[in-house]
């Protein structure tokens, strides 16, 4: 059902483009909802983010209008910038005309914001040491672990008798005092840079190798174990753990982060 923000009738099909643009990082985000909730929750957000672009464009629209030298100078510079480009097609636009009104009310809206914005008082250290001290989390590196594998695929040259039987030789050596990173050559199916994976974080691998190799001690090599890409093999070479920064060290994030809050309630207000 389309809206009407102060007479001005949106689309669904504007709500659906925002819905899209949002929906990768969302997704990723709250990975743990159902669909169904991600879906209604994004639409709800995708609906009040255009709810808010159109009434921050129509007030910009009230404020007093730009200088037709400075629209003609931007449009100019946009032609420059898209030389080898179609920019109607680009610009999702019938003509020149409709180009300057889009470069028009984008300079109207930058133009708003900064007078919005101007008074905003810088965060004080008192501000910044409670930000820092109740958001530590955010500043906190991950807990890194360099891992070597071997690894035997199971895949339509290799079925999983075959790929279960070799890793079982790799692992028979290995018992025996053969060195790990001599079998990586004889028998994985990634040799590359004698298969180090180099330093990882939780969430970067599937989900069944994360809980092998993370509870490896340094220069301890796992049993035989299975995911969803086949038989594996890994050795624990290294652990960084977790490390909180002083507040020195993200002091210009912390200032970032206030900044942008105290610009959203101005912009609220």
């Amino acid at each position: 059902m389309a809206l009407i923000v102060n007479g001005k009738r949106i689309e669904d099909s504007v709500i659906q483009q925002e819905f899209e643009r949002l929906r990768p990082d969302y997704e990723r985000v709250f990975a743990e909802q159902s669909p169904e909730e991600q879906k209604a929750q994004l639409l709800n957000w995708s609906r009040e983010n255009v709810i808010e672009k159109i009434l921050i464009e129509q007030e910009a629209k009230k404020r007093e209008p730009i200088p037709q030298a400075q629209i003609e100078s931007a449009f100019e510079d946009l032609k420059t910038q898209y030389k080898d480009q179609n920019l109607p097609e680009e610009f999702d636009a019938e003509d020149d005309r409709k180009i300057k009104e889009a470069v028009e009310l984008n300079m109207r809206v930058d133009r708003m914001l900064s007078s919005v914005y101007k008074d905003i008082p810088k965060p004080s250290e008192e501000a910044i040491l409670k930000f820092y001290e109740e958001n530590k989390e955010q500043f906190t590196s991950a807990e890194q672990i360099r891992v070597f594998h071997i690894v035997k695929h199971i895949n339509w040259q290799t079925d999983e008798a075959a790929a279960y039987e070799t890793i079982r030789r790799a692992q028979a050596e290995l018992k025996n005092g053969a060195i790990f990173e001599t079998l990586v050559a004889k028998y994985s199916d990634c040799p590359e840079n004698g298969c180090d994976l180099g330093y990882i974080t939780r969430g970067q691998m599937v989900e069944e190798f994360e809980d092998v190799v993370f509870n490896l001690g340094i220069n301890e090599a796992s049993d035989v174990f299975r995911t969803r890409f086949g038989f594996h093999i890994a050795k624990l070479y290294d652990r960084k753990p977790a490390v909180v920064p002083g507040l020195k060290e993200v002091k210009s994030e912390v200032l970032n982060a206030l900044k942008a809050e105290s610009r959203e309630k101005a912009l609220e207000k």
